[in-house]
């Protein structure tokens, strides 16, 4: 869709109340922080291109295939000329404490965006409801929008919003809310007053690199995805390597090591959201209840969530996995055991490491 780029016919003081009204109209639908950036990315598209040249985007290539059109929104969208760039809170008020679950190898880490409803669906509504508000102030608008569902380089559009700095270990971070939150984005053909951008405040701190389990954070700013867990539990779809299996632990769906021991988190905030609130119990569910689910109860219990996405093939890859890490058991093995030749020679491989793993546990 191509925005229109005649001249608007609204003066700089209506350009400036719109403005404000949207800051309004956005936290009246939910959004805990918006702002607006200009579409100026060079520094990003540099640091995004050497990313890229390190090939520290495994096989996610989708982020080279579009070329500049993620740093440049005027060639994604043209007529594009601000962003208007939302936050939203989606730490669930009632789950579980995370170290505790991370700290028992019997049950599954999930990492907590993915606990609730597919955050996709619940931000664009959302967002079209605000595009909307927008529209009736100004019908000469033209938008788009977008939540992680395009090439938009969203964490420094954000960055230039004033929604935050993006911190060492490549997250959006917020002085009053730490970076449990997801970003949303409008692009527009109106001429709006930018926001000015936060400087960053990671200070020496490197707890995000210390903690890192696989040590995908290989240097400030900077993180490899062919080592991150995130990466290897969600977006590959081929063997996990062993070198990183041991160190996964009992994290099934993402990682969120980097978010539980950064300082800022201890400012972050519940979401006010009911739809990020926990389903099935999957703050805290034992491994080994999930690894039982068939593929008819995979769909069933994921409708709606973000975790559906994977496929059951590797849900159940990564749980065979954490099974390998868990406590020895004999219910384990068993279960490992019966899965066998039913998923393919990828998954029988994870189930085959899984149980020796278990087996060099058992107590003589």
């Amino acid at each position: 869709m191509q925005l229109s780029t005649a001249p608007t016919t609204l003066s700089d003081e209506q350009l400036n109340t719109l403005s404000k009204q949207i800051k309004s109209w956005s936290q009246s639908l939910g959004f805990q922080k918006t702002g607006i950036a200009d579409i100026e990315l060079s520094k990003a598209e540099a640091k995004l291109n050497q990313w890229l040249k390190n090939n520290y985007h495994a096989d996610m290539h989708y982020m080279k295939k579009h070329g500049s059109k993620r740093s440049r929104p005027e060639e994604l969208v043209p007529g594009t000329i601000r962003i208007v760039s939302v936050r939203m809170d989606y730490l669930a008020d009632a789950s579980h404490d995370p170290w505790a679950v991370l700290h028992n190898p019997n049950l599954a880490y999930i990492s907590r965006y993915a606990l609730g409803r597919d955050y996709h669906k619940v931000m664009r509504k959302k967002l079209q409801q605000l595009a909307s508000l927008i529209e009736g102030y100004a019908p000469e608008l033209n938008y788009r929008v977008f939540v992680d569902s395009a090439p938009v380089l969203e964490k420094a559009l954000a960055e230039k919003a004033g929604l935050g700095w993006i911190g060492k270990h490549s997250n959006v971070l917020s002085r009053d809310a730490g970076s449990w939150f997801f970003l949303g984005e409008i692009y527009v053909n109106l001429p709006l007053p930018i926001d000015k951008g936060i400087a960053s405040h990671c200070g020496k701190c490197t707890a995000c690199i210390d903690d890192c389990p696989t040590k995908a954070i290989v240097a400030p700013y900077q993180v490899d995805s062919r080592r991150c867990i995130s990466y290897l539990t969600i977006e590959n779809k081929n063997a996990i390597p062993v070198e990183f299996r041991q160190a996964m632990g009992n994290r099934i769906y993402g990682c969120d090591d980097c978010q539980l021991v950064c300082p800022w988190n201890k400012f972050s905030k519940a979401s006010e959201e009911n739809d990020f609130s926990v389903r099935h119990s999957l703050d805290r569910e034992n491994l080994l209840s999930l690894f039982q689910w068939d593929k008819e109860t995979f769909l069933k219990n994921t409708e709606g969530s973000p975790i559906r996405r994977i496929g059951y093939v590797s849900w159940i890859r990564n749980i065979a996995v954490a099974l390998g890490n868990a406590s020895f058991s004999k219910n384990i093995i068993s279960a490992l055991k019966s899965k066998k030749y039913s998923l393919g020679d990828m998954v029988d491989e994870h189930l085959d490491w899984a149980i020796e793993q278990q087996t060099q546990k058992r107590i003589p």
